[in-house]
């Protein structure tokens, strides 16, 4: 970083960003005060360039890939407006879960970091004596999280309302899934279930085990079956205005597990692939040819980033965060903080945000490490061949070569501190505050 410091490069950046800005503040400004993608000038130190061509020399002498592969390896390290290593890093390849980055970037864009979903719980009858005397209709409104705290929570709002049976059905309409589910009949089938306590198998009785100690059981008993229609009955009262979690949760849960429903749910809620590969792009001021995808999900080779977008893609969601008031590890699991989903099992350095990517001849890694000698290092690995936990050893690895090189930095830099306040940095499932009540009986 003094190399760059010194070369005028990072005034010359600053002030193509409109900024005011002392060298002492240089390193926090690197994170996001640029156009995504922009590259000035070679890293002038080669350092990460030789660490990167002993990396594709050991994937060769391991054996990891036959020398005829070595193109198939994409690579890209960036910092701020510095290039600092490029194997392929143009070319777009196979990157599995990377694809969540694009739907992760155009999902914050079009909605914010803390758009609700909504569901409607609705009735078609009155309530006499604890007894629906009609359907009970649910109205999806998008939300990729119904799970069964949400679901059971919401039965035990209807139980403080007075309503303990259903002598109708239960209808579905709208866009709804249950516990990523998306088939409604599937997914209503499942609520149902989850309405009524006395019919719970396993896995609701451990959801509820790990819910918060005292919540209650949940009792809704509807007699009648689960049925799909196209539009809710025009008569029907609404009881209850269910929000889901906030948007830069869904998209923290998504990316932590890798969730491909979650992200295909997203990505339908923006307009569909198509409209994710374009906005991607744009946001990400790359060319739409190095973002090629097929789904919001990255199941099937035939989505295609190259390195570059990906690193480019997750610089623009910084500056979209920080606009409001986020970072980066507000939305990606951070190595030291986050001990969950794909994070398990991997030895990246403290601080690294991270998004894996895996088929079963892809691994991807792409994300940002603080440095303490070239600030944060944005990063896209992606590997082809047949030996996957082999490639994350060496992504591992990699990234901490980086480190012994240019250090990390002697604390996370206030561009990278993640906000949460949950405990144990998990989202608030199952919250009654959610639950709005419409309907006075």
């Amino acid at each position: 970083m003094l190399e760059l410091l010194s070369s005028g490069l990072v005034s010359i950046w600053l002030e193509m960003a409109g900024l005011q800005i002392k060298p002492l503040d240089a390193l926090d400004a690197l994170a996001w005060q640029t156009s995504p993608g922009l590259v000035v000038a070679p890293d002038p130190n080669p350092a990460s360039v030789n660490t990167v061509q002993e990396y594709l020399k050991g994937l060769i002498t391991s054996k990891l890939i036959e020398q005829n592969l070595a193109p198939s390896q994409g690579i890209w390290m960036q910092s701020g407006p510095m290039l600092m290593a490029n194997h392929q890093g143009t070319t777009p390849l196979p990157a599995a879960s990377l694809t969540k980055i694009a739907t992760s970037l155009v999902a914050f864009k079009t909605w914010g970091p803390n758009h609700q979903f909504e569901t409607l719980v609705s009735a078609t009858g009155p309530i006499v004596n604890g007894v629906l005397q009609g359907d009970l209709v649910i109205t999806g409104g998008g939300d990729p999280m119904m799970v069964w705290e949400e679901a059971i929570a919401l039965g035990n709002t209807l139980n403080r309302m007075g309503i303990k049976q259903v002598k109708g059905n239960l209808v579905i309409t709208g866009s709804f899934s249950m516990n990523f589910q998306r088939h409604p009949l599937l997914a209503g089938q499942i609520f149902k279930q989850a309405l009524n306590s006395s019919t719970w198998t396993r896995p609701a009785i451990y959801i509820h085990s790990i819910m918060p100690k005292g919540t209650a059981k949940p009792q809704v008993a509807i007699a009648g079956t689960v049925k799909v229609e196209a539009q809710p009955n025009a008569q029907r009262a609404v009881l209850i205005r269910h929000l889901s979690l906030p948007m830069k949760q869904i998209i923290k849960e998504m990316n932590v597990y890798s969730n491909n429903d979650i992200a295909e749910m997203l990505a339908e809620s923006v307009g569909g692939h198509t409209v994710v590969q374009a906005t991607a792009a744009k946001l990400a001021r790359v060319p739409e040819g190095e973002i090629q995808l097929i789904n919001g999900s990255g199941l099937g080779t035939e989505n295609r980033i190259s390195p570059r977008a990906a690193c480019a893609m997750l610089m623009a969601l910084q500056q979209q965060a920080v606009v409001n008031n986020l970072t980066i590890a507000d939305l990606f699991p951070m190595s030291g903080f986050d001990h969950r989903g794909t994070m398990h099992a991997r030895h990246m350095p403290a601080g690294t945000v991270m998004k894996t990517g895996t088929l079963r001849d892809v691994s991807a890694l792409a994300g940002v490490i603080p440095t303490r000698d070239r600030g944060l290092v944005w990063f896209a690995i992606i590997n082809r061949g047949n030996n996957v936990s082999g490639f994350r050893t060496g992504q591992d690895q990699l990234l901490q070569r980086l480190v012994q090189t240019f250090q990390l930095a002697p604390q996370i830099p206030a561009a990278l501190t993640p906000h949460s306040t949950s405990v144990n940095n998990l989202p608030e499932l199952g919250a009654t505050s959610r639950n709005q009540v419409m309907f006075k009986s």
